[in-house]
């Protein structure tokens, strides 16, 4: 019974370190923020969206790296969580946020950078209804009813609803963000 002991050891010390910090385009999403934020911005970024219906996401615990480049501009990768782990749709959006109050979570009137793209997953190839955005992301826009494949896809609102929009994605770069 004794030699098991260190090798649960063993196990405990491997699941307890840190998570292995990438270059940016080495995450499943990536992109560059821009803008300008100020002195000493305490920037983050978070998956911030709802789920279909209602359930609210506001998550800036997910792994991340953003990297300054040069000023006003910075390069960052994220972890997307797996699409298994959601049982219902969901429309998100990854956002920058300067993180004023230092608390790794996005807050109502803390400064923000976002884009028109909307992240779409889905347990399975549906059709996923028109969705109305919480009030955290500005509410009062809808985004329109889709046609989405299982796992995750880009809805480019900048670009006409149609067969290659949304598009389906294991990564994802050019996602980029600017205030």
């Amino acid at each position: 019974m004794r030699p098991i002991l260190p090798a649960l050891v063993l196990i405990a010390l491997v699941a307890c370190r840190p998570q292995e910090v990438r270059t940016p385009d080495a995450y499943p999403l990536a992109g560059t923020v821009g803008g300008r934020w100020g002195e000493s911005p305490r920037l983050r970024l978070a998956l911030i969206g709802t789920g279909v219906p209602g359930a609210l996401t506001n998550k800036s615990d997910i792994g991340q790296n953003l990297v300054g480049s040069s000023l006003n501009s910075w390069q960052f990768g994220f972890e997307l969580p797996a699409p298994g782990v959601f049982n219902v749709a969901g429309v998100y959006q990854v956002v920058a946020f300067d993180d004023a109050n230092n608390n790794a979570q996005y807050d109502v009137g803390e400064v923000v950078a976002r884009n028109r793209k909307w992240l779409v997953v889905s347990p399975l190839d549906a059709r996923i209804p028109e969705v109305m955005l919480p009030d955290l992301l500005g509410g009062g826009e809808v985004l329109p009813a889709m046609t989405v494949r299982s796992g995750w896809n880009v809805y480019d609102q900048s670009q006409p609803l149609g067969s290659a929009n949304p598009a389906p994605f294991t990564t994802l770069s050019g996602y980029d963000l600017s205030r």
